[in-house]
C-alpha cells in the first residue's frame, strides 16, 4: 500500500505531508483546489514525464516522495532485487524536478532511470480516470486483462516460446531461400571465383609476412657486411683467442703450486674463451641466415603482387581474402547441398509451426471457457451498480491466418444496456457514466487475479449521480477489502462510503500572499461538514447535514 506522500514546491503545493491507510479513502475539495496538482505530482513520482512547469514559482527546484509498504512475495520486490537495489522494509521512491526542465529519479535511496521507476510503479499503482477509461477498455488491451482473469500466463508463455521458435526457423529458412536465389544468379562467378581462390589460397596475416621478409632480403647485403666485420673484429691480427688460451695453459701449470690462489683467474679466463666462442658462433649463424637465394626474393615478390591484384578484383584488402573465400566456397556449398538443407529447414519451419498451432489452438479453447466465466462474473456485480438490464459479454474471435507472439485470438469486450439489443463494442455502446460503471464491475472481478495493490480512481463517479454515485460508492468499498483504494470525487455518495477521507483546499499563504494548496485528513464531524456541503454548496444547511447523516449511516 501507499503509506505515505511528501511533496515540496511543486506548483501551488509548497509542503504537504500525507499519511495514508488501508482501504477506501475519498479526497475531495471544490473545484480548483488542486486535486490534479495532487495527482500530478504523485504521477511524477510515478515516472510520469517531469515538467519544469512543475516547479512551484520563485523555487529552484520541487519533489516528490512516495513510500509503499508491501507483501515480501509482492512481484515488485523481485524486481528490484534484479536491479540490485536492497528492500528492508517500505519502498521509497523519490523524484526531484528542477526548474530547467532537468530531473532525477531514486528507489531506496539508489539513483535509477525513468524507465526502471514506470516498470516498478506500474507493479504497484493503477490510475483509472476518463483518460484511464479509455485505454482500460480499448480493445487492445481486453486479450490481456482476459489471460490476467483466467491465469492464462503459463499458456500464454508456452504460446510466446513456441512463437519464437517459430520466428526463428522461418527466418534462417527465408535467409537460405534468399541466399540460394542469389547463388543461382552468380553460380558460374561463385565457381570460377572459388577456384581462383583455392589456387591463390590466402593465408591470415600472410601480406604483412611476405611485405617483411622481401624488405629483409632486399637489405640482406646490409647485414652480412655489418656482421662480417664484426667477426673481423673478433679474429684481430693475432688472434684474440690464441693469446687467451696460451695465457690460460700458463696459469693452468702454475696452479697447483699456488695453493688455490689461481683458481679464480683460470675460471675467469676459461668463462672469457667460452662467451668468446658463443659470440663467434652466433655471428656466424646471423651471417649464413642473411644469405638468400636471389630466386627467394622473386617469388615474394610474385606472390604479393598476386595476391594484390586478387585483392583489387574482389575488392577488399588482402587481409580480408581468406573470408571472402570462405564465404564464397559456403554459398557454393549451400547452392550445391542447397535443396538437402532446404528440405531439411522446411521440415524444422513444420515442426515447429505445428508446435506454435497446438499451443495456440490449447489457449485458444482455454480463453473460451474463461469468457464465459468472465461473463458471468462482470453480469452479476451490473446489478449492484445499476445496470441490471446491461448485458456484458467477451467477444474471442479465432483467425489461425493470423497468429501473433500472443495467440491466434482477437478479445474484444462487448455491452448491450438495453434488452434484446446485440452487445456491441464498449467504447461504441457506453456513456460516460455507463464506461466507468462497466469499467468499476471489470476491476472488482479482476482485483482478486493480478491487481496493483493500490488503485486511485479520478473522479469514476463523473456523470452520474444519486443511486448510481452510491453504488459506485458501494463496489469501492468492497474493492477496497482487497486493495488500498483513493478515490478523488466530486459525488457525496461515493466519499460517503470511504472509511478515510482528505479534504484538499486553497488559500492565500500569509508569508509570500501567494496561493497554496493543502490537504488535511477529517475527522467525524468534519466529515459530516464536508458531505453537507458537497450536497448543499456553500451554504451548508441542517438538511444536508441529515442527508450527509442518512449518507454515513447507509440510509442515503
Amino acid at each position: 500500500m501507499l503509506t505515505a506522500l511528501s511533496i515540496r514546491d511543486i506548483v501551488l503545493i509548497e509542503k504537504l505531508d500525507l499519511q495514508l491507510s488501508e482501504g477506501l479513502t475519498a479526497l475531495t475539495g471544490e473545484t480548483g483546489a488542486g486535486k490534479s496538482i495532487l495527482l500530478d505530482s504523485l504521477g511524477l513520482a510515478l515516472g510520469a514525464r517531469g515538467d519544469a512547469t512543475l516547479v512551484r514559482q520563485g523555487q529552484d527546484r520541487g519533489s516528490v516522495v512516495a513510500s509503499f509498504s508491501l507483501h515480501s512475495a509482492h512481484s515488485a520486490h523481485q524486481f528490484l532485487l534484479s536491479q540490485d537495489i536492497a528492500v528492508e522494509g517500505d519502498v521509497i521512491v523519490k523524484r526531484i524536478q528542477a526548474k530547467d526542465g532537468s530531473s532525477r529519479a531514486s528507489i531506496n535511496d539508489q539513483p535509477v532511470s525513468l524507465a526502471v521507476l514506470r516498470q516498478f510503479a506500474n507493479q504497484v499503482v493503477e490510475l483509472h480516470g476518463q483518460h484511464a477509461d479509455r485505454a482500460f477498455v480499448s480493445v487492445n488491451s481486453h486479450r490481456g486483462l482476459l489471460d490476467v482473469f483466467g491465469l492464462a500466463q503459463d499458456k500464454l508463455q508456452r504460446v510466446r516460446e513456441t512463437w519464437q521458435s517459430w520466428e526463428d526457423v522461418r527466418k534462417e529458412l527465408e535467409h537460405h531461400e534468399n541466399a540460394m536465389a542469389r547463388a543461382e544468379v552468380e553460380r558460374d562467378y561463385l565457381e570460377h571465383a572459388v577456384k581462383e581462390l583455392q589456387t591463390l589460397s590466402p593465408e591470415p596475416d600472410e601480406e604483412q609476412s611476405l611485405a617483411s621478409r622481401r624488405q629483409l632480403m632486399m637489405q640482406s647485403e646490409q647485414f652480412v657486411s655489418s656482421l662480417v666485420e664484426a667477426e673481423n673484429v673478433l679474429a684481430g691480427e693475432a688472434s684474440f683467442e690464441s693469446r687467451l688460451n696460451a695465457a690460460l695453459r700458463r696459469l693452468e701449470r702454475r696452479k697447483d703450486g699456488a695453493a688455490g690462489q689461481l683458481d679464480d683467474a683460470c675460471l675467469a679466463l676459461e668463462k672469457v674463451l667460452l662467451a668468446f666462442g658463443e659470440a663467434s658462433a652466433t655471428l656466424d649463424i646471423a651471417r649464413r641466415s642473411f644469405i638468400f637465394d636471389q630466386h627467394d626474393l622473386e617469388k615474394a615478390e610474385e606472390r604479393l603482387f598476386s595476391l594484390r591484384a586478387a585483392a583489387r578484383k574482389f575488392r577488399c584488402t588482402v587481409a580480408e581474402l581468406p573470408e571472402i573465400q570462405r564465404r564464397m566456397t559456403e554459398d557454393l556449398l549451400r547452392l550445391e547441398n542447397g535443396a538437402e538443407v532446404l528440405a531439411k529447414l522446411q521440415q524444422e519451419e513444420k515442426r515447429a509451426r505445428a508446435a506454435f498451432e497446438e499451443a495456440a489452438d490449447i489457449l485458444s479453447g482455454h480463453r473460451k471457457k474463461v469468457a464465459i466465466a468472465l461473463d458471468k462474473s462482470v453480469n452479476a456485480e451490473l446489478p449492484s451498480l445499476k445496470l441490471g438490464h446491461a448485458t456484458f459479454a467477451t467477444d474471442v474471435s479465432t483467425d489461425a491466418s493470423k497468429p501473433t507472439i500472443d495467440g491466434i485470438d482477437r478479445v474484444e469486450f462487448k455491452v448491450s444496456t438495453n434488452p434484446g439489443v446485440l452487445p456491441q463494442p464498449l467504447m461504441k455502446i457506453a456513456s460516460g457514466g455507463e464506461l466507468a460503471r462497466f469499467m468499476l464491475a471489470l476491476k472488482v472481478v479482476l482485483a482478486s487475479k493480478g491487481s496493483a495493490p493500490v488503485l486511485i480512481f479520478d473522479e469514476i463517479d463523473t456523470g452520474v449521480g444519486g443511486a448510481v454515485a452510491e453504488a459506485i460508492g458501494a463496489r469501492l468499498r468492497v474493492l477496497s477489502e482487497r486493495l488500498q483504494i483513493i478515490a478523488v470525487t466530486h459525488s457525496p455518495q461515493v466519499a460517503a462510503k470511504a472509511q478515510h477521507h482528505l479534504l484538499i483546499s486553497k488559500a492565500e499563504n500569509k508569508k509570500d500572499k501567494r496561493m497554496a494548496t493543502s490537504v488535511r485528513a477529517l475527522q467525524d464531524v468534519e466529515i459530516r461538514e464536508e458531505l453537507a456541503r458537497m450536497l448543499s454548496g456553500r451554504e451548508v444547511t441542517d438538511a444536508a447535514r441529515a442527508q450527509a447523516d442518512a449518507l454515513r449511516s447507509g440510509r442515503g
